[in-house]
C-alpha cells in the first residue's frame, strides 16, 4: 500500500494532516536542502512529538515521495497548448523553473515513475501531448527522451549553482581563475577541437543553453512522428 492510499489518522490533539507535514518538510528542503530534512526536523518545526508523524508517514523515502509529488502540481499548468511541440516545451520550463525554485528537486528526478497524484497528471499531460501522433511505444520513447534530456540539463545546471556556493566563484570568476592552466593545456596541441569550442564558441547563459537542447530534442522526435494506421 502507497502512502496515498492509506487513510489519515484523526487530527488531535494537536490540528495535523499530511498537507503541513509535508509543506514544512519542503521549507526545510528549500533552505537547507535534503539533508536538512527528517522526520524530527519536520516535528519540530510543527511543534509535534516526532513518533506522531510516523501515524501519517512510514518513512523519509515516503516523506520525499510526497514532497516531489507536491512540486509536481506546480509543475502542471493550467491550460496546455494544442501543439504538442510548444505543449512538451511548457512543461520541460516548467519543470527547470519548479527544480530552480526548489534545488533539491534534481537530486529526486529520474528513476521510478512518480506515483502521486500530481505526478501522474504531468505524465499524463507529457504522454496525451502525443497521442494518436505515433504509436504507443514511440510516444513513450519520446516522452522519454525528452524527459532524459531536461533532467540532466537541470541537474548539470544544479551542480554549477551549487558550485558556485561552495567556492564562492561565481562562472565568471572560475573562468579567470582557471584560465592560465587552460591556457597552457590548449598550447600544447594536445586538444584542438577543445581549443576551436574555448577560443571561438559562443559562451551562453543556462536558459538559453537549456532552450537550445530542448528544440534540437523536440526536431528530433518530430522526424520519429508517424500516425498510427487505422
Amino acid at each position: 500500500m502507497t502512502v496515498w492510499d492509506r487513510t489519515e489518522p484523526p487530527p488531535r490533539p494537536v490540528p495535523l494532516d499530511r498537507e503541513q507535514i509535508v509543506a514544512a518538510a519542503i521549507a526545510l528542503a528549500d533552505e537547507g536542502g535534503l539533508e536538512a530534512v527528517s522526520l524530527r526536523k519536520v516535528a519540530a518545526r510543527l511543534d509535534v512529538g516526532p513518533m506522531r508523524l510516523y501515524r501519517y508517514i512510514s518513512t523519509k523515502q515516503e516523506l520525499f515521495d510526497l514532497m516531489v509529488d507536491e512540486v509536481h502540481a506546480e509543475i502542471l499548468p493550467e491550460d496546455q497548448p494544442g501543439d504538442w511541440r510548444e505543449a512538451l516545451r511548457l512543461l520541460a520550463h516548467r519543470t527547470r523553473q519548479a527544480a530552480l525554485r526548489h534545488e533539491w528537486l534534481a537530486d529526486l528526478l529520474g528513476g521510478r515513475p512518480a506515483l502521486g497524484p500530481h505526478g501522474l497528471a504531468v505524465t499524463e499531460a507529457r504522454l496525451a501531448t502525443l497521442d494518436g501522433l505515433a504509436d504507443v511505444d514511440t510516444v513513450m520513447r519520446a516522452v522519454e527522451t525528452v524527459s532524459a534530456y531536461f533532467i540532466g540539463a537541470i541537474r548539470r545546471e544544479t551542480a554549477n549553482l551549487r558550485a558556485e556556493r561552495a567556492t564562492g566563484l561565481t562562472k565568471r570568476d572560475w573562468q579567470r581563475a582557471s584560465g592560465p592552466h587552460v591556457t597552457r593545456m590548449l598550447a600544447t596541441g594536445r586538444f584542438p577541437a577543445l581549443a576551436k569550442a574555448v577560443y571561438d564558441g559562443t559562451d551562453v547563459d543556462a536558459e538559453t543553453s537549456f532552450t537550445t537542447g530542448l528544440d534540437w530534442v523536440l526536431d528530433a522526435v518530430a522526424a520519429k512522428l508517424t500516425p498510427p494506421s487505422a
